[in-house]
């Protein structure tokens, strides 16, 4: 019996790890695909950033390097996005949006649950700042 009440433990606990493995929001693939130093604007660069969500896919609520001026255009699908306390908005393939130094990203997620999503994010920002997303705290 005690073996039995084991084996069924051992297999609920597999089963819920998996389900819950198979259910969580698959986080954003970021790729920096340009870094140039701004010849004109000593200390300051210029970093282009390809963020790609799969279906259902979402980044975690962020802010940015203290210095960044940032400047997003969505490549496909849509994105939802909401920025400080507006309100939250899709943006769709074409569709652009920006973000001031020291606004707090909310929501930044594939508004599609079927469909991948891609945008790219042109940060202007310190050349000296390394990190240019930081979780926000819960």
């Amino acid at each position: 019996m005690r073996r039995l009440l084991i084996a069924t433990a051992v297999y609920a606990a597999s089963f819920l790890t998996a389900h819950a493995a198979e259910t969580a929001t698959p986080l954003a693939k970021v790729t920096v695909v340009f870094d140039q130093a701004l010849p004109n604007v000593p200390g300051k660069s210029m970093k282009g950033v390809l963020v790609e969500y799969g279906p259902a896919g979402s980044s975690p609520a962020h802010i940015h390097a203290p210095s960044a001026f940032i400047y997003a255009t969505v490549l496909e699908g849509a994105i939802r996005s909401q920025v400080n306390d507006g309100p939250a908005r899709v943006f769709h393939k074409g569709e652009n949006f920006s973000e001031k130094p020291g606004d707090r990203h909310a929501v930044s997620a594939n508004a599609s649950d079927t469909e991948p999503a891609k945008l790219l994010a042109v940060f202007v920002v310190d050349t000296a700042d390394k990190e240019l997303t930081s979780p926000l705290p819960k």
